[in-house]
């Protein structure tokens, strides 16, 4: 194209040739044809528009000579917009030599328009609707076709790019009190079974939830876990002073090796659910009971007592419910070292199956993700508006100077933890930037 030509002329042109095209035969399927047709001619518009503008503020249009110019044309700059339309490319018009700096408002405008189309699609995706869901809506309320899937996924790439900034974030400014972790498993048709994805949340010192991490793990493994918590180490996070799980070894192994001095908790939840299985249904009733009362129990002390005296009245009838009870016995009372206002958050992961059972009604309408970036997607789109939501402050100064006063009782400040040797009883080096 001449350079003499102007872009809204090579716009008509470009148009022109498409149309001359189909006629002659190269014809595009209906939804292609139109899809082109209002991509080109959207295109053409704004950038009719565009130039039509810097004329206007230039007081001339091209070649034309003006005795006071109030600019000269500088050029163009190459311009996109992710619109329902699709992909519009045009060049946005530059003016030099003025006494203020040229910006079109135009341009300004219809690229806030396009960011908010952008947002609602993503919001759209998060909130559980499919690529496909989206687009069919799309045509449905504008009455035809105007965004395809594969336009719908480019726009929620943006979550991609969202995930890879939170994963890699400073930590070292949230003053954490407890740390809850477990995993999620969604199958993927790619590899035909489930993956993991492994995730962190935190209850801080003045009552915020908050997502740390997210990770994919196809089991929790020493290694896999270890990993997960070196890197939280790596970026600065606190050491805990309480850390919930489940029954996992490895996943039990690993905090252990990072946190030793911290207070590793047992899920209540999920050791209930393993009595259940080993108790007769008739006796449930009342073995659920007994549980319950060592729970509840005012000191570590009266809860140990009350398990043994289970222990020993009910070890004939019901041994193997004995020894689940028995089993990992100081984590499942460690939650009485907490004060009693923070004993319901931290003796269960209720916040992390919270967060999951949101998860899966999203899920649901995409049961089977072909790959593993797409799982990652979606979860990190949930799980994230989830921790906004829940991000408020809700402890008051007296319960936060309890947890302080907590975190000095068990020495946590004391030392540095590193993550090359998780084995000592260390802190991290704590950094002045904040979390993002």
């Amino acid at each position: 194209m001449s350079k003499r030509i102007a872009p809204r002329q090579g716009k008509a042109q470009e148009l022109w040739a498409m149309l001359q095209g189909q006629s002659e035969g190269q014809a595009q399927s209906g939804e292609e044809l139109l899809s082109t047709l209002v991509r080109l001619s959207t295109e053409r518009v704004l950038q009719e528009a565009l130039e039509r503008e810097q004329a206007e503020a230039l007081g001339r249009g091209r070649y034309e000579r003006r005795d006071e110019p109030r600019g000269y044309r500088n050029g163009y700059e190459a311009g996109t917009l992710k619109t329902a339309e699709g992909v519009l490319r045009v060049q946005v018009p530059q003016v030099r030599d003025r006494e203020e700096p040229y910006r079109s408002t135009l341009w300004g405008d219809v690229a806030h328009t396009s960011e908010v189309l952008k947002t609602l699609i993503v919001e759209m995706y998060a909130g559980g609707m499919s690529q496909r869901d989206i687009a069919y809506s799309l045509e449905k309320a504008l009455g035809q076709f105007v965004l395809s899937q594969s336009t719908v996924s480019e726009l929620t790439d943006t979550l991609t790019q969202e995930y890879e900034a939170f994963r890699t974030r400073e930590l070292s400014g949230s003053e954490v009190a407890s740390l809850f972790i477990d995993s999620v498993y969604e199958p993927l048709r790619r590899w035909g079974r489930k993956t993991g994805v492994l995730c962190v949340w935190a209850i801080c010192v003045d009552g915020r939830k908050v997502l740390l991490s997210l990770s994919t793990a196809n089991r929790e493994s020493y290694e896999s876990c270890l990993e997960v918590l070196r890197d939280l180490v790596k970026r600065g996070l606190q050491t805990p002073v309480t850390i919930t799980t489940d029954g996992a070894l490895g996943l039990i192994k690993a905090v252990e090796a990072m946190w030793p001095t911290s207070l590793r908790i047992r899920c209540g939840f999920h050791q209930r659910q393993n009595l259940l299985q080993k108790v007769p249904p008739q006796a449930w009733p009342e073995c659920k009971a007994l549980v319950s009362d060592r729970r509840d129990a005012p000191t570590v002390a009266e809860a140990e007592r009350r398990r043994q005296a289970s222990v020993a009245e009910y070890h004939l009838d019901c041994p193997e419910a004995c020894r689940c009870l028995l089993e990992d016995g100081k984590a499942s009372l460690n939650h009485l070292h907490v004060p009693p206002r923070h004993q319901q958050y931290v003796r269960t992961s209720n916040l992390a199956e919270r967060a999951f059972e949101e998860e899966r009604r999203r899920t649901k309408v995409i049961p089977h993700l072909w790959e593993e970036g797409g799982l990652v997607k979606l979860v990190f789109a949930v799980l994230i508006r989830i921790s906004e939501r829940w991000g408020k402050k809700s402890c008051s100064e007296f319960e936060q100077q309890q947890i302080r006063s907590l975190r000095k009782k068990l020495c946590l400040d004391e030392h540095e933890v590193t993550s090359s040797t998780p084995t000592t009883a260390t802190q991290p080096r704590r950094s002045a930037a904040s979390a993002a």
